[in-house]
Parts: C-alpha cells; structure tokens; sequence
C-alpha cells in the first residue's frame, strides 16, 4: 500500500471513529428583503461551507449593538424566512448584548440588532444568539454512534488543550455532513487546530 492509499485508509477509519470539530465564528443569516435592502441583491456565494447546500457570501455587514460594534462580519447563505446573529459570550460583552444560549433557529425573545451594509440600514427586533454547541450527523452516522436527534452528548476532544464539551446537542439530517460546531470563545479553551477530531461520549 502506498503512502497516499494509507493516508486515504487512515481518513477514512478516523472519521467512522471520530467527528471533525469546526470553529463557527461570529456571523449573520438575512432574509432574502434584508439582503436587497443592505446590498441592493442577493446574497453572493464566495465559496461552500462544510454543511451541503450552506456559503459564505461575498457581502459583509456591520453589527451594531447597545455598547459596540463588528465590522466586516461574515454573511452566511442560502437566505433564510428571519435574520439572526450568532455570537460568541465574549463578542456579547463587547456589543454590550445578553443573549441567550440556543440551538440555531430559536430566537424568539432574543435581543435585537442593527446591520449595516453597503447600500443601507436594517433593525432587527430579536435574533442574537449564541449558538448551543451542536453535532451535525447524518441518520447513518448517528446510528453507528448510537445517538438520535436531540439528544445531548457529551464530547472528548483531542486537540491542543484536550477538553471535554458537556451539553452538546445531536442534530440529525440526510442534508448534514457530520461536523461538530463550536464557537470561537469553545474553540480557544480546547486550542482547536486545524483537521482535529472530537470522540461522542454517551
């Protein structure tokens, strides 16, 4: 076996064994009315994420809050039916913000915020969050780690300073890859590298 067949092997038995970790930095999702009104168009794919389907767009935005701001703050596409903002605990002291810590997507009762973008202004009533660390898998893969939607795990990550995450939520799709999210404040603590892997612990 060659050199590049072994490597590909190895790949291919860490990732029935392991989950990849991906930092998730701060960013926005907009609807479809809010891109036109700060860009003058749709969102503009720059290039794919890890999850099918999922972009960084080309379009930036300033988030403003009560105390601070973010400048050249990343947009994510597809456009979605209500804008959110998903922030780390350290970017909330900074905008002087007190979101509550939630699984993407459930933001009623969140604090609100203002974009700005290049052509406009918008105030959005409630959708900062900051993300729930989370699990991507798909139904084959939860099924071989023996883990169902929404069930809360707790995950061992071999990285720079090995920490294990308590309170991760599975989330399971055909449309997944299987990933697991942190965000930057979480990825610091365990010193995330590139390529690490994290073992699900029932």
């Amino acid at each position: 076996m060659d050199p590049q067949q072994l490597s590909a092997l190895t790949q291919q038995i860490m990732d029935r064994v392991f989950v990849r970790l991906e930092a998730s930095g701060r960013h926005v999702h907009l609807t479809r009315e809010q891109a036109l009104t700060l860009f003058g168009h749709d969102l503009t794919p720059d290039r794919p994420l890890s999850q099918p389907g999922q972009f960084l767009a080309k379009e930036r935005v300033t988030l403003v809050g009560p105390k601070g701001k973010f400048s050249n703050v990343a947009v994510l596409g597809p456009a979605r039916s209500a804008a959110q903002a998903e922030i780390s605990l350290t970017d909330s002291k900074i905008l002087g913000i007190t979101p509550p810590i939630r699984q993407s997507g459930d933001i009623a009762g969140s604090p609100g915020f203002i974009l700005i973008g290049d052509l406009d202004t918008v105030a959005v009533q409630e959708g900062v969050i900051v993300a729930k660390r989370h699990l991507h898998l798909t139904p084959e893969s939860a099924h071989r780690f023996g883990v169902s939607d929404g069930q809360i795990v707790s995950l061992q990550t071999y990285t720079a300073r090995p920490l294990t995450f308590a309170d991760v939520v599975v989330r399971v799709s055909p449309d997944f890859a299987d990933r697991v999210h942190l965000d930057y404040d979480e990825a610091n603590a365990c010193g995330l590298g590139k390529d690490d892997y994290g073992r699900i612990l029932l």
